[in-house]
Formats: C-alpha cells, structure tokens, sequence
C-alpha cells in the first residue's frame, strides 16, 4: 500500500530520447508580419506590452510526454520582462498555457537559451499548439533557433 502512495507522487520518467517535433529557422514565416529578419532570426520592437504570435503546429500525434519550447534570445533596452509563451489547445476543452516567467529577459543581454515545458497525461492530445513570445513593456528582443520537441514519459 506505501509503495501504491509513493507511486502517485513520483514524478513521470522519461520513456525515451526527445524528439524533435519542429524548428524553425530564419527562413521561415512568422505569423506575426512585423518581425525583421536580422541575425540570423527575428527583430521584435515593441512599444508597449503584447504577445507576439511566431508559430503554430497543428496536430503533433503526441501525448503522455513532455513538451519543450525552445529559442534563443536577446535583448537591448527591454524595460519590463519578456518570456517564452506555449498555448496548447485540447478538443473540447480549451486552451492551456507554459510561461517561462522564471526564466524572463530583462534590460539588454546577449544571447541566451531559454526553454518552457508542457506535460501532457495519457490520453491528453493536442490539436494545435501556438508559439508565442511574450513582453510586458517596450524595447528590442531577437529569437532564433526555434524548436519544439518532446519526450515521452512513463
């Protein structure tokens, strides 16, 4: 009976190597038109607070796993946090969402990686999961090497 208890709070293992689901390079296109290519990713101003929509994948054929959300920033005068931002969408049940606010960009750095994870439960299959990147007040941010993986869980 200790051992059932134990088991419900061990946290899941990995079941496998991560997998890369899909990256995304300076040659493609943001959802967001008003980006700037610049190197070797995407120059975002921002004059107040948004969150800037970069990519979606529909339909990844994933669950009971570990999402990871994936890039490369940096920053010059970015007066208020910006973050990583993972919305994943389940039928029927709405939208859920992994923000990296631990793990925030402030003021002006150089390039970094930063990653969010999302874990999902068996039975728990995305249909549409949106990549963002979140600023909560003005100044410059560039991403590059965007990725989305998972790994499997037991």
């Amino acid at each position: 009976m200790l051992e059932w208890i134990r088991n419900l709070f061990r946290p899941a293992r990995p079941a496998g190597p991560p997998r890369t689901i899909r990256r995304f390079g300076a040659s493609a296109q943001p959802i967001a038109r008003d980006l700037v290519v610049e190197d070797g990713g995407w120059r975002i101003e921002a004059s107040d607070a948004r969150s800037v929509q970069l990519f979606e994948v529909k339909d990844p054929q994933i669950e009971q796993c570990v999402i990871i959300y994936r890039a490369e920033l940096k920053s010059a005068a970015l007066e208020d946090p910006g973050y990583l931002e993972m919305w994943c969408h389940f039928p029927g049940r709405g939208e859920y969402f992994s923000k990296g606010l631990h793990h925030a960009l402030k003021g002006t750095n150089d390039w970094a990686l930063f990653e969010i994870p999302f874990y999902l439960k068996r039975g728990e299959r995305p249909d549409l999961i949106k990549l963002n990147l979140a600023l909560e007040g003005p100044g410059n941010v560039w991403i590059r090497s965007v990725e989305l993986s998972y790994t499997p869980l037991r």
